[in-house]
C-alpha cells in the first residue's frame, strides 16, 4: 500500500483513486496527549549529561551549540535504536507466522530471545493467521492502518498486534479498535478489498528479552468512539484550525509588524 508523509503524518493512498488520501491510524493515535514523552525527554537529555560528561565537557569547549544538539537529542538517539530493533523484530514474527524458517545464525544477537519467545508463543497458543500484515480502510471514516494479524485463537478471531516496548500502553486500544471496525481490508498481492471479518476482541503479543505475554485488549465500539473523536481531532489540526481566523475587517492605533520589530 502506498503512503505519503505531510508535516510528520502519514496518508495512505487509495489505489483504485490516488485523488483519495486518509490519515493512517497511528497518526490519527498521536492526536492524543502523551504529557509523560516530554518528562522521558529531559530524563534522556539529564542521563546522557551525566553518563557522557567527559565528552559533552569537551563538546562545550569546542562547539556550545554542538554539545547542546547532542544532548537534546538523546531522546531520539535511544527511540531510533528501539525502533530499529522493533522493525528487526516484527520483520521475523512475520516470517515465522508465515511458516518460513529462519536460521538463528542469520539473525542480530539483540533479536534472537525474541525470536524465541514468538516460536514458544506459536508453540503454546497455537493462532491460525487469517491475514498477516495487511492494510485496512474505513469509507465512512476515512482512515487506514496496517495491522500485524488477525487470527483465529481458542476458536474466536480476534485482531492481534505485535510489541517490543517496555511495556503494553493503554492507546493500543485505539489502534486495534480502528483497525477491528474498518469496512474493508486491501490485500497487499492482489490490492484486492476485502470484508474485515466479525471478531471477538483484541490482543497484544507482549515480547521482551525475558520473555513474553499474551494480552487481552479491549477494543470494542465504545473504545472505537474515542478514536473517532481523535480522528475528529486530526481533521482540526491539520486542516480546519487553518481556517478559523480571517483577515481583520477593521483595526486602529499604531500596530507594529513583525518585520518591523525586527528591523528596530
Amino acid at each position: 500500500m502506498e503512503t505519503i508523509k505531510r508535516s510528520g503524518s502519514r496518508f495512505y493512498i487509495d489505489p483504485d483513486d490516488g485523488d483519495v488520501k486518509v490519515p493512517g491510524v497511528t497518526s490519527v493515535g498521536n492526536m492524543l496527549p502523551k504529557d509523560y514523552l516530554t518528562f522521558w525527554a529531559a530524563k534522556e537529555s539529564a542521563e546522557a549529561a551525566v553518563s557522557n560528561w567527559d565528552i559533552v565537557s569537551e563538546l562545550i569547549k569546542r562547539d556550545e551549540a554542538g554539545a547542546v544538539d547532542y544532548l537534546k537529542n538523546a531522546h531520539r538517539r535511544k527511540s531510533r535504536a528501539a525502533t530499529d530493533l522493533g522493525s528487526a523484530a516484527h520483520d521475523l514474527f512475520e516470517r515465522l507466522a508465515r511458516g518460513e524458517v529462519v536460521n538463528d545464525r542469520h539473525i542480530h544477537m539483540d533479536v534472537k530471545p525474541h525470536v524465541r519467545w514468538f516460536r514458544e508463543f506459536l508453540d503454546e497458543v497455537q493462532p491460525e493467521f487469517l491475514y498477516l500484515e495487511e492494510t485496512v480502510w474505513s469509507d465512512t471514516h476515512r482512515y487506514a492502518g496496517s495491522f500485524d494479524a488477525i487470527a483465529k485463537v481458542g476458536g474466536e478471531t480476534a485482531v492481534l498486534d505485535w510489541k517490543t516496548s517496555a511495556k503494553v500502553y493503554d492507546s493500543v486500544a485505539l489502534q486495534l479498535s480502528a483497525y477491528r471496525h474498518a469496512e474493508r481490508i486491501i490485500l497487499a498481492g492482489s490490492g484486492e478489498s476485502v470484508d474485515v471479518p466479525e471478531m471477538a476482541g483484541g490482543a497484544v503479543l507482549h515480547v521482551r528479552p525475558e520473555g513474553w505475554q499474551f494480552v487481552p485488549v479491549k477494543c470494542d465500539r465504545e473504545i472505537f468512539e474515542h478514536f473517532l473523536s481523535l480522528r475528529h481531532t486530526f481533521d482540526w489540526e491539520t486542516a480546519t484550525k487553518k481556517k478559523v481566523v480571517g483577515k481583520p475587517i477593521a483595526s486602529g492605533g499604531e500596530l507594529v509588524t513583525g518585520t518591523q520589530r525586527r528591523a528596530a
